[in-house]
């Protein structure tokens, strides 16, 4: 298929890349500069996102947050002005769930399918195409676009409706930044105790507290490891979803405002682009405390 790519940064450049080992053309556009890669293995640059809509008859877009879908779509020279009837649109972004139902409004006023599907899985995912992916469509448009999303990920859900893709995310980024926060204090209360961080990890992953974050990022924060997979000013704009979306329903999310708040001191402490396992740190500074050192 003829396939428009829009956003190809840390997430949006090795998806691409699995769509063109796929035997799919590709049509690109980004604020930034284009991977020479892609280019280079046959994937045409365009100038523009309405450039990218009338070459393609699948346009995906992958951009950090709601204004930016948005723009892309909603824009000057954004895809909706490219678009001609048939074709979908694909937005793979973590964004709003309201504000997706009334982009999917716009979109098929064109005469075109609009389908959300956020991802998880994080720039590890994005890289050995195991990536899940929570949609939200018709189970027509779900159906054409499904060899594409095949491509990049493992975990295929088709969730709903318009929203409900979106909806799903936002459940699933309350549940990774609690469980962080949960793996941050346990292995944080197991070292000041005086014992081996690394080694209770691992007794932990034998049992019922297992989980792919304690194995993940428990081992990310032994090791200091917090260059950004997924970076904390990205959960926090998800977490900023989930509390508005409560809000409005009436739903009280103690817990996910406290992971929020810590979020923030990590922000607040310069860490807005350490990965997300980074909230360690400011439970480190609330117990004056980091893994790794001595007890004395």
């Amino acid at each position: 298929m003829n396939v428009g790519f829009i956003g190809l940064g840390i997430m949006g450049r090795p998806m691409a890349g699995h769509l063109q080992k796929g035997g799919h053309t590709l049509f690109l556009y980004d604020i930034g500069k284009l991977p020479d890669d892609l280019l280079s293995a046959g994937a045409t640059g365009c100038a523009s996102g309405k450039e990218v809509a009338s070459k393609a008859e699948i346009i995906i877009t992958m951009v950090p947050d709601t204004p930016h879908v948005q723009s892309a779509l909603f824009g000057k020279e954004g895809v909706a002005e490219g678009l001609s009837p048939g074709k979908i649109v694909v937005d793979m972004s973590s964004i709003s769930p309201i504000a997706t139902k009334d982009f999917a409004r716009r979109i098929k006023e064109r005469g075109c399918e609009y389908l959300d599907a956020p991802v998880s899985g994080g720039d590890v995912g994005a890289k050995a195409a195991s990536l899940t992916i929570m949609v939200g469509g018709s189970q027509q448009a779900f159906d054409k676009v499904r060899p594409l999303l095949e491509l990049m990920g493992k975990n295929i859900t088709l969730v709903g409706d318009n929203g409900d893709g979106q909806t799903t995310k936002v459940a699933n980024q309350i549940i990774v930044a609690l469980t962080i926060e949960a793996v941050g204090e346990a292995l944080l209360f197991a070292a000041k105790a005086g014992a081996d961080p690394a080694k209770v990890r691992a007794a932990l992953m034998g049992g019922f507290a297992s989980s792919r974050i304690l194995e993940v990022h428990g081992e990310r924060m032994i090791k200091r490891n917090f260059d950004p997979g997924f970076r904390i000013e990205l959960h926090q704009k998800d977490l900023n979803l989930a509390l508005q979306s409560a809000r409005q329903l009436q739903v009280s999310l103690p817990n996910t405002a406290n992971c929020q708040e810590l979020f923030n001191a990590c922000a607040a402490n310069g860490g807005a682009a350490w990965d997300h396992s980074g909230m360690l740190r400011a439970l480190e500074l609330l117990a004056h405390f980091e893994i790794g050192q001595t007890t004395g």
